[in-house]
């Protein structure tokens, strides 16, 4: 005799009439979520969801009847920290020389992205970009923020392309952004900069837009500065 519960045209027929019971829809685990969701809502009043809690509050919740589940959904959570951890692990700006570029750079490890910014002193702009270098760096420590000066790490490079960044992802160049226009001048703003960064892939910035002001809304800032003499 056929199997009621399988699968197969034959049983879709009967019971579209009615003939056999509609078969139960398997629960998928973004629902499970959900529910956990729901359950931790009413527990704690707190409004947040499964991925918010920390371990402290997982603790608190394995009590409940569904136990094995968030155990699972904890031991996950931890695995994900660990992952986190382990790629958190730049954070500052690295001077490198040629010498360092292939292990720094080409050989950078698996996931990791590296940005370079190639600079000479008394330039103002390039001494502008280390320190925005700096400051993203610190935000986004999983990506390798390296500096070094142009002609010790490629020598002969013209002065005509500073600042250079290149961006590389596992050793790949993905992006290069070359010389002054490129970069617009020496006004460029650490939100501009973030931006120009994201928009090669190097980091999840929340700046989606360009913060540029545009041109039409300067020249009006310009003349209502003129009315106001």
């Amino acid at each position: 005799m056929q199997n009621p519960n399988e699968d197969t045209e034959w049983n879709d027929i009967l019971r579209q009439k009615g003939i056999l019971p509609q078969k139960e829809k398997e629960i998928t685990e973004d629902q499970i979520v959900s529910m956990l969701e729901d359950t931790i809502e009413k527990k704690t009043n707190s409004g947040k969801k499964l991925s918010d809690l920390d371990l402290d509050e997982l603790d608190e919740l394995e009590d409940s009847e569904d136990e094995a589940i968030l155990v699972e959904y904890r031991q996950k959570r931890i695995a994900e920290m660990k992952a986190l951890a382990e790629r958190k692990k730049f954070g500052t700006v690295l001077e490198i020389s040629a010498q360092d570029y292939v292990n720094e750079i080409n050989k950078a490890g698996e996931g990791i992205w590296v940005v370079l910014h190639l600079y000479k002193q008394g330039i103002p702009l390039c001494a502008l970009i280390n320190e925005h270098l700096k400051y993203l760096a610190a935000k986004y420590p999983t990506v390798k923020f390296v500096r070094s000066i142009s002609t010790t790490c490629i020598p002969n490079y013209p002065d005509k392309n500073l600042p250079t960044v290149f961006v590389y992802f596992e050793g790949e160049l993905k992006k290069q952004i070359v010389g002054p226009l490129e970069f617009r001048g020496p006004n460029l703003t650490q939100d501009e900069f973030e931006y120009l960064i994201g928009k090669a892939g190097a980091i999840e910035t929340s700046i989606k837009e360009d913060p540029r002001p545009k041109i039409k809304d300067k020249l009006f800032s310009d003349l209502a500065d003129t009315n106001d003499w």
